[in-house]
This record gives structure tokens, sequence and C-alpha cells, in this order.
């Protein structure tokens, strides 16, 4: 991934902590002030890879057949592409250090410093889109989705780390039950097409906080 600066969105980082925008006067200030801690030790790290697309009973198939994306929501993103990037990133387990240092210290901060924590991790993920983008001219990219969202199951995270070399380049593994470590870490698909693509991923359903967001455990959400 290049070396520019990677600046994640502040307002994103305070959604996904669960404070709603009319409640983000004073919170804005301390999120910038645990964004500026957490960036002085912690860079997203990505890897992908980048395979054609070939077509098994209505499923798209990557890299001869190694991995096969069952489910309509693989089918619709792709269904205009001619490849698709694998793409890992993670803030590494520097970043789950520094959560368990500040969580011991204040439960409020902790809370603020994982919302930060997803923003980053995703602000990471645009960098490395912006990376792709660049490396192959003429292309348009799909909106990114993941193993989880729709109905793309989570084991596909374990043939998707390996084929991206994840575990060797990132140390990113798996658990048992598919949950991933680091803490922030993040895998997608991105299709790849000769044609522009609309933007077609909205809501909880497909959002990388999905399963962690303080506004969804209360029944709320930020209304991206």
């Amino acid at each position: 991934m290049d070396a520019s600066p990677i600046t994640p969105d502040l307002d994103e980082a305070l959604r996904y902590a669960g404070v709603r925008a009319d409640e983000s006067g004073d919170m804005h200030r301390k999120m910038a002030e645990i964004a500026a801690q957490c960036m002085k030790t912690v860079t997203p790290r990505c890897t992908y890879r980048v395979s054609e697309i070939a077509w098994e009973n209505g499923m798209p198939s990557l890299f001869g057949g190694q991995l096969v994306l069952p489910g309509r929501t693989a089918a619709v993103m792709l269904r205009t592409c001619s490849h698709a990037a694998l793409l890992v990133c993670t803030l590494g387990t520097t970043f789950d250090a520094l959560a368990r240092q500040v969580q011991a210290r204040d439960f409020a901060d902790a809370l603020l410093l994982d919302g930060f924590g997803g923003a980053y991790v995703e602000a990471g993920c645009n960098a490395a889109e912006r990376e792709i983008a660049a490396k192959l001219p003429g292309k348009y990219l799909t909106d990114r989705f993941s193993p989880g969202y729709g109905d793309l199951p989570l084991d596909v995270q374990s043939p998707l780390l390996a084929l991206t070399d994840a575990t060797r380049r990132l140390g990113v593994t798996l658990s048992e039950s598919n949950l991933m470590n680091p803490l922030k870490s993040v895998t997608a698909v991105i299709g790849l097409s000769d044609t522009p693509q609309q933007a077609r991923i909205r809501g909880c359903d497909f959002c990388a906080m999905r399963t962690r967001c303080n506004l969804r455990k209360a029944g709320k959400t930020c209304g991206t």
C-alpha cells in the first residue's frame, strides 16, 4: 500500500462508537485526542490479490476454482465484472494492546477507541481500493463486500485469508467460529468491471460494525 497518510473520518468513528450527531460536541474533541494517540503507534496494513472471474453454476469462481463465492450477494455484485480483488486489512496486535490499556483506565475512552478503530481500518481499506484502482486504470470498482454480508457465508474467510497469504503477511488468523484476530481486521471482495458501477451496499447488514455497533444494540441506526 502507498505511503500517503491514512486519515479516518472522525464523524464516522463517533457513529461507530454509538454517539449521535446531536450529541457529538465535546465528544468530537475527545475522539480527536484518542485518534491522535492511536495513530502514533498504529497503522493499517493491507494485502490483496486480483483474479479473473469464471462462473460455476451461476456462482463467481476465483483463482481457478480455489474460491467459489456462493449466494445471491456475490452473484449480483460481480455479475458485470471480469475480475475481483480479495482484500485483507488489519490494525494489528498493537491496536489490541492499546485497547486493553485504555479499557483498564477508562471505559468511556475505550468505547471511543473501539469506534475509532472501526473507522481507521475502513480508511485503510479505502486506501487499498485507491491503490487497486490506480494499478488497473479503466476498471470500475464495485462496493466492497465481506463474508457475513448479505448471504455470503462466514466460512469464506478461511480460503480468502489463505489466498491472500494474510496470516503470514499480516498476522491475521481465524477462530473456530470464523472470527478474525487481531480485533480490527477486515476481509472483503471487490469487483472490477469495464463499466461504471452503481453503489449497492447500504444499511446495517452490510456494515463492518454490524456485530459490535453500540447504536444497533440500542435499536438505533446511524442513518448510513
